[in-house]
């Protein structure tokens, strides 16, 4: 359902058709008539229903009710029977939706995507030569980890492919042999791996590394090329924060399994391992620390939403729909709006990035008379991009949403100039 702009506007746009009508009789000075034509750049008259585009916490899903959550978890341990059972069926669910191998784990783990990629690399590297790849400040996070946190090369080569805000580096030059670090999709800047992440070798003899916390459930995550993928619930489902996913290949496994870094104290929410065997209690349920139960039923309830609208498929599909709408708007606007990254096959579907023909300054009033209006929450760009907006198109976003808010990007661009 659309929104439609208060009464108070409607009123005033009846006071701007009737300045119109005497500014246009032949007695209207050029002011009066410059005064009318301001009033005509009136808003526009619909507003989407959800003004939520917020990269992270997102959008809940379309029908959500914190009211209809099940309860029956609260009060109760995450490790009595009811617990571990609703945690058990927040990992099946996953794997089934996301059409994860059967051979591949599943866990829950602390401190979301952050601590589920953290947990990996503290676990795991070390073990052979790195190559981190990265191209937005997350990415350039996980660099500045492994070589500064780390100290990965005290020990092993660790090699950076980077390349600017809206770019991706060559990833056909990282090594096969090596480990190799990336970012499926750059909530940051836009910028996503190409459709089927062809630079991994199927022979490859290094793990990949996978922080895809803003493509799980709106990309395809060719699952053969990755061994280590973490998100979060609070991104294309629009869950809560502070709860990360780990998934491992077997090949992932067998790392942990036989290789123990030397000198590298892990704290209890990192370890993965027990007496030299995977802790595989961790990916039937039994979490390393107490997760926030209703958090687990909001997941669980987005999982059923995602399975109404058609499992991952679906999901995409409302993702590429939703940055159609903004293609198609920007290819007809293309003299003050432009997409940060130029190039269709490498340009996220749910973290859209998009650079105005406006100032630095400029740009924050547009973020900010947009929120007044109650029309785009928390679409300014992230800190360390480029001048630019964010407008998250993630599966829970609806596409009549976006489309809604496309004129008011262009009335919200002509204000601030005034």
């Amino acid at each position: 359902m659309m929104r439609f702009v208060p009464s108070s506007s409607v009123a005033s746009l009846a006071a701007a058709r009737r300045i119109f009508s005497n500014a246009s009789s032949v007695n209207a000075t050029p002011a009066a008539f410059a005064v009318a034509m301001r009033m005509f750049s009136a808003a526009p008259a619909v507003k989407p229903a959800n003004p939520e585009f917020s990269s992270g916490p997102c959008k809940k899903h379309p029908g959500y009710d914190l009211n209809k959550l099940d309860k029956q978890t609260l009060g109760r341990s995450h490790r009595s029977k009811i617990g571990k059972e609703r945690l058990a069926l927040a990992i099946s669910e996953t794997k089934e939706i996301l059409k994860v191998p059967d051979d591949y784990l599943v866990g829950i783990v602390p401190a979301s995507d952050t601590g589920a990629y953290e947990m990996a690399m503290w676990n795991m590297l070390g073990a052979r030569d790195v190559d981190i790849c990265h191209w937005e400040s997350f990415g350039k996070g996980w660099f500045a980890d492994a070589v500064s946190h780390l100290k990965l090369r005290d020990t092993v080569a660790v090699n950076e492919f980077t390349a600017d805000y809206g770019q991706l580096p060559d990833l056909s030059k990282t090594n096969p042999d090596n480990d190799i670090c990336f970012t499926f999709n750059g909530t940051t800047s836009g910028v996503r791996v190409p459709e089927g992440c062809d630079f991994i070798a199927d022979d490859r003899k290094g793990l990949t590394f996978c922080d895809a916390t803003s493509a799980c459930f709106a990309m395809n995550m060719p699952w053969e090329k990755l061994d280590v993928t973490t998100y979060s619930w609070q991104k294309v489902l629009g869950g809560e924060g502070a709860h990360g996913v780990l998934i491992l290949s077997p090949r992932a496994v067998e790392r942990i399994e036989t290789y123990t870094p030397e000198n590298r104290p892990l704290p209890k929410i990192f370890r993965l391992a027990k007496k030299g065997k995977i802790d595989a209690a961790i990916f039937k349920g039994s979490t390393i620390n107490t997760p926030s139960m209703i958090a687990v039923e909001d997941y669980i309830d987005a999982l059923e939403w995602a399975k109404s609208v058609g499992g991952v498929d679906g999901l995409i599909k409302r993702s590429q729909d939703n940055l159609k709408v903004i293609e198609d708007f920007v290819q007809d606007n293309k003299s003050w709006i432009d997409f940060l990254a130029k190039d269709p096959s490498i340009r996220s579907s749910t973290s859209v990035c998009l650079t105005l023909a406006l100032t630095p300054e400029q740009i924050k009033k547009l973020v900010a008379l947009l929120e007044s209006e109650h029309v785009a929450y928390d679409i300014g760009g992230y800190r360390d991009a480029p001048p630019s907006i964010r407008i998250w198109c993630g599966s829970t976003v609806e596409t009549e949403d976006v489309k809604a808010l496309m004129p008011w990007l262009k009335w919200a661009f002509e204000e601030v100039q005034k």
